[in-house]
This record gives C-alpha cells, structure tokens and sequence, in this order.
C-alpha cells in the first residue's frame, strides 16, 4: 500500500458543550424543504454508499451526497439563495412561505428588482438562477482569480457578473456599499451587524439537504451517522447543516469535523482560539468556494458549541479526495466532486495512506463501526481545472 503525508491539522474543540441553536433546526429545515419541494424540477440529491471505499478505508459506511445533481446547477448553493428569495418576497408582499410557491411569488411581485451578491461561483449562480425564474435582474460580483467558467455560469442565467481585483471578503464590502446607493436587495450567505436576516435563511436553506439525507439514511436502514465531514468557508452551509443534525441526533452522539483550506482557514483558527479570528490576504486556494476569511458571526456560535474538531489542511488533500470519488474501488458510484466538494473525502484518504494511519484514525474516532457522512457540495464547476487535477495529476499527493 501507499504511504504518504499530507498536512492536515487536526485540532479538538475545547469549547464544545452541546448546546444547539434555535436558529437552525429540524423545524426550520422542513419549511425550507417544503418550499423547496414546490420548485419545478425538485427532488433530493444522491446519498451515494461506497461500500468498497469503506471496506478499504476500515469503517462501517462511507456516505456521500452529491450535491452536483441539484437542479443542474451542479451545486447545492441554490437551496439558500432561493429560500432567502423566497422568504424576502414572503415578507414584502405579506404572504406565508408554507403557503406559495417561487412560481407563484414571481406572478405576486408588483415591481422589478434586483438581487446582488458576492460569490466564488456557486452561491451567485444560485441567487442569478432563483432571479431568472422570477423574471428578475442579478448582479454579482466575484473575487480576483475566479475562473472564467464560473463567470460564464453566471452569466449564462441573464445575471450581469463583475469581477474585482479584491479578495472574497473586500468584494463582500464593495457589493454592500453599491447595493445601498443603487436601491439593490443583497442576498449574502455571510452576515455583520444589522444585516443578518437573510444569511439566516440561507442557512436555513442549505438545511434540506440535511433533511434529505437523514430521510435517505433511514431508507437504508440507518440509525444515524457516527461522522460528519462539513467544509467551510464563512461557516454557513457548516453550521446550517450541523445544527440540523445535532437536533435530530444530538451533538454528544456525532463526531462532527469542519475542513478548510489552510490558506483560508479563519473557522480552524477562530475553533483554536474559541473565538472569532480573522484572515486575511489573496486566499489563494483551489478550493474557490472555501476562500473566505471572515466567519459568519451567525453559525460561529454554533460550531463553537458544537463541533468535534477543526482542521485545516494543504489543497493536495481536496485534489486526492476529487481523485478518488471520480475513480471509485469495485461497484461503488463515480461521483464528480469538484475542489470544495472534495475535500472531506480527501481527509479521509489523507488518514488511510499516513505513515501514521492508525494513529490519524484514532485521533478523528474512526473504526470498524463508524457510518461517515459526507457532502460533496459541488460538482466540477471549472472543468479545466478538474482534469488539471484529475487527469494530469495538479496538486499530487506524493510529493
């Protein structure tokens, strides 16, 4: 077998004590799904089993969903974008969100709007799509270095799309400060003082995907995961997602790791100190969708409370964990993860090829026993780089 090493920092939370959020919860979540599930075209993501990875890797189940089948966006951004839509429209036009649906909000709106945001690509894309079908404008601004395909998406959906010279965070700035002098309705998935209703209900959005997966694992017969693998950028869809699940399971019963990249890992960091820490700088990670340097001061108390661990690893863990899913052991499904989707799988196979494997699984509580859930948030959203990193070997992992 292989052996190799990876940088992976794996740091225990000091500060967990359990407690979970009214924020975020099994109740928010299935009204999100309701909507959701008024969409045309709706239907839950593959929670793929990969049966011979697991065997091969020494667990019980290895979970993946694969949130690249959403709405042929391939990303699971839009479950936000269009809920904080959905429920902004509900609050103007005085209506129930249990009771409307997108089409039938689109035929309620009296004037045209538009809806601004920052992205690394899959978030504007949901928020330019959740526009379109209302017959609304987007605007949407991205980082330097975001990859031309990712623009091309966003425009593709009729949003106009500006690419700034700043990093995540500035651009986050530049979008607020337009959006007030122009009359534009921000949707931002990351929150600061006075603005932190709709990245709510974004996080509330992502929720159903949770949802999803909890009902796909009672269908095959699972009691609940022992793992939980969430990525993270501001910490949204982490913290969304994670606060579902320690309501329906229980924080002291899920071994929950949130993974960034170690170029942008303010959530790690803020864990290591228990509380908010900033980063700063070009981020300059392939994993785009993770680039951010500022948590959300909405799910931070959560992942405070509530996660396991933090760790904060080098991009060769999300280029082998894209690897792996796109060339599957035995009968096991091939899952086209991109950068960010990656990268939870990617510590997995970071542990299993260590010098010091046993030492690495001992240290994430995994064994014969342990049912991992993992969410590829994205499937491959800048092709070039996915064969860069897939067929011609970019980022390996033994060097």
């Amino acid at each position: 077998m292989s052996v190799f090493s990876l940088k992976v920092d794996i740091a225990d939370n000091r500060n967990f004590n359990g407690e979970i959020s009214p924020l975020f919860t099994r109740a928010e979540a299935k009204k999100a799904r309701g909507f959701h599930k008024k969409i045309a075209g709706y239907q839950p993501t593959p929670l793929c089993d990969l049966k011979a990875l697991a065997a091969l890797f020494g667990v019980r189940k290895i979970l993946v969903k694969d949130e690249s089948q959403r709405f042929e966006l391939n990303a699971f951004k839009m479950l936000g974008g269009a809920y904080a839509i959905g429920r902004l429209l509900c609050e103007k036009y005085g209506l129930d969100i249990d009771a409307v649906s997108l089409e039938q909000l689109k035929s309620r709106m009296t004037e045209k709007m538009t809806f601004a945001t920052t992205t690394d690509g899959n978030h504007g894309r949901g928020v330019a799509w959740a526009a379109k079908q209302l017959g609304q404008n987007a605007v949407i601004y991205m980082p330097k270095g975001s990859a031309q395909e990712r623009v091309d998406h966003i425009l593709n959906l009729g949003a106009e799309c500006i690419v700034t010279d700043m990093n995540y965070d500035d651009t986050v700035r530049l979008t607020m400060k337009t959006a007030q002098e122009r009359g534009w309705e921000v949707v931002q998935d990351t929150a600061w003082e006075g603005y932190t209703k709709i990245p709510t209900w974004i996080m509330q959005g992502y929720a159903t995907l949770a949802d999803e997966a909890v009902e796909q694992m009672q269908q095959m017969g699972i009691d609940r995961p022992t793992h939980v693998f969430l990525q993270a950028g501001v910490g949204a869809m982490a913290a969304g997602v994670l606060g579902y699940l320690v309501d329906v399971y229980g924080a002291k019963n899920l071994h929950s790791v949130v993974v960034e990249p170690e170029l942008a890992d303010c959530v790690y960091r803020s864990g290591v100190k228990g509380e908010l820490v900033n980063v700063g700088g070009d981020m300059a990670t392939i994993m785009a969708g993770l680039a951010c340097g500022e948590p959300n001061p909405l799910g931070w108390p959560l992942l405070r409370n509530c996660t396991t661990q933090f760790i904060s690893c080098q991009d060769s863990v999300a280029a082998l964990g894209m690897r792996v899913l796109g060339n599957p052991l035995g009968n096991d499904p091939r899952i086209v993860s991109g950068e960010s989707g990656a990268v939870g799988l990617g510590v997995l196979a970071a542990a299993h090829y260590h010098p010091q494997r046993e030492q690495m699984m001992r240290k994430l509580g995994l064994d014969g026993d342990s049912v991992v859930l993992l969410i590829s948030t994205e499937g491959d959203t800048d092709v070039k780089h996915y064969r860069e990193v897939v067929w011609e070997g970019k980022h390996p992992a033994n060097v």
